[in-house]
């Protein structure tokens, strides 16, 4: 139910509004609108500002945990998740292990390090693989795509 009685009409509103300039009016609605929006849809008043909260498509998801950068994406049958290597040493000591919806990389930098990276989808149990190159560690791993489906039964009760 949309507040109505939160708008500020009078009856001398009528008035008010006739002895307002343009750009008076102009910052009286984008005011009382920016009162009545949550802050979620303030953006829509500026275009520009609507559009900020959203990453592009085509930009990996970035995620800085301690010391180790990754960028995980999907594709249509896979994920990646590229992280730079520093160090060609890191290459012998560190594990890489992968859950159906997270990736975890151990003993880099430190031994004792471990970091997980949550996949923007979920994967497979087997099929993954690992390739270094040009200072960068590519995990590509298969995606599942899961189309079971439970029906849940509504009961009314009285």
């Amino acid at each position: 139910m949309f507040p109505w009685n939160m708008f500020p009409f009078s009856k001398d509103m009528k008035d008010v509004m006739k002895n307002m300039k343009p750009d008076q009016i102009e910052g009286y609605v984008k005011d009382l609108m920016s009162k009545m929006m949550p802050g979620e849809m303030r953006g829509m008043m500026n275009p520009q500002e609507m559009f900020s909260g959203f990453q592009s498509p085509v930009s990996p998801q970035q995620s800085t945990t301690g010391i180790l950068t990754s960028a995980a994406f999907e594709t249509h049958d896979f994920v990646f998740v590229r992280i730079p290597i520093k160090n060609n040493e890191w290459l012998k000591q560190l594990r890489i292990y992968h859950t159906s919806n997270q990736l975890i990389v151990e003993h880099i930098p430190q031994a004792e390090d471990k970091h997980t990276i949550t996949l923007p989808a979920i994967v497979k149990k087997k099929g993954a693989s690992a390739n270094f190159k040009d200072g960068i560690l590519e995990v590509k791993i298969p995606k599942n795509v899961d189309m079971q489906f439970s029906q849940v039964d509504v009961t009314e009760i009285m």
